[in-house]
């Protein structure tokens, strides 16, 4: 990511750093992503991820401009159409933010 993202200006000026939010955004998608790749195409475009919970979210260290996140995700449970997953957001292999996230899948309209 670089300093023209459009969050990193008011993020803080003259020290930005990427919003946590959008960390955990971005596991809470890379999540449901994989669960609709393991679905495949059973699951088909009917579907749709809900997110349900956050839990455990500790963040390590600043994400700034020009670092590469990288989201790593590990299936911790799943029942019925619940799956939880834990995850890092990892900056050359340091963690700068880890979160147990939950998403519902649902069949959508």
């Amino acid at each position: 990511m670089t300093i023209n993202e459009p969050f990193f200006p008011g993020h803080f000026p003259g020290n930005p750093v990427m919003p946590g939010v959008l960390l955990l955004e971005g596991m809470a998608q890379s999540a449901g992503a994989i669960v609709m790749l393991h679905l495949g195409k059973e699951g088909g475009p009917a579907l749709k991820v809900f997110f349900l919970t956050i839990d455990k979210a500790k963040f390590r260290r600043p994400v700034r401009p020009g670092d590469l996140v990288e989201y790593h995700m590990t299936k911790i449970a799943h029942r019925r159409t619940m799956w939880w997953y834990r995850g890092e957001a990892r900056i050359g292999g340091e963690v700068a933010c880890e979160a147990e996230v939950g998403a519902m899948i649902a069949k959508g309209e």
